[in-house]
C-alpha cells in the first residue's frame, strides 16, 4: 500500500473533523490496524468491528438476515448493510467503510470467485457507495489489495 494513504485520509478527516468507524470481514480488523497505525488515529478513528461470521453481521452490525440469505455474505448489498450498521452502532462517527469479500485460498465459486470483494463507504445523510472488485494473487495479495482499495475509496469519497 502507497504508505501515505492511510495519512491522507486521516487528514482529510481531520480536515472535515470527522469520525471514521470501520467493518471488516475478510480484512480481519486490518484496515483499523492501518488507521491507528498513525499517531493522532484517536483524533478521527471511533472503533471497528470485524464481524467475521454471519451471525456476527447480524449481531454486531444489525445486518438484516435476509440480505444475507438472499444474497450471501459476499454481495454489495451486504457491504452497504455492514456500511450502514457500522455507522449506527458509532454515534459519534460520520463516516464509515466496510469490507466483505473472498480472499481465499477456498471459497469461491464460478460467480463468486476467489478475490471477489465488495467496499462499502457510508456517510452520515448521503447515500452509501459500493464498489465491486476483483483482486488477483494469494489471500495475503487479496487483503492487502482490499485494505489499499478501502483507503482509496474513503478518500475518493472525502474529496468530492
Amino acid at each position: 500500500m502507497p504508505d501515505g494513504l492511510p495519512k491522507q485520509v486521516q487528514d482529510k478527516l481531520l480536515e472535515k473533523r470527522m469520525f471514521l468507524v470501520t467493518a471488516e470481514s475478510c480484512t480481519g480488523g486490518m484496515i483499523a490496524v492501518a488507521v491507528t497505525d498513525i499517531p493522532g488515529s484517536s483524533r478521527i478513528f471511533d472503533r471497528g468491528f470485524v464481524t467475521y461470521s454471519n451471525e456476527a453481521k447480524m449481531d454486531i452490525l444489525k445486518v438484516p438476515p435476509d440480505i444475507l440469505e438472499d444474497h450471501g455474505a459476499v454481495s454489495a448489498e451486504t457491504a452497504k448493510a455492514m456500511a450502514e450498521g457500522a455507522l449506527r452502532q458509532s454515534t459519534m462517527s460520520h463516516i464509515s467503510v466496510a469490507v466483505t469479500g473472498i480472499a481465499g485460498p477456498d471459497g469461491g465459486t464460478a460467480v463468486k470467485p476467489v478475490g471477489l470483494v465488495y467496499i462499502a463507504v457510508g456517510q452520515a445523510g448521503a447515500d452509501t457507495i459500493v464498489y465491486r472488485h476483483e483482486f488477483k494473487g494469494d489471500r495475503d495479495m487479496v487483503r492487502k489489495q482490499t485494505v489499499e482499495s478501502a483507503f482509496k475509496h474513503l478518500l475518493e469519497v472525502l474529496s468530492a
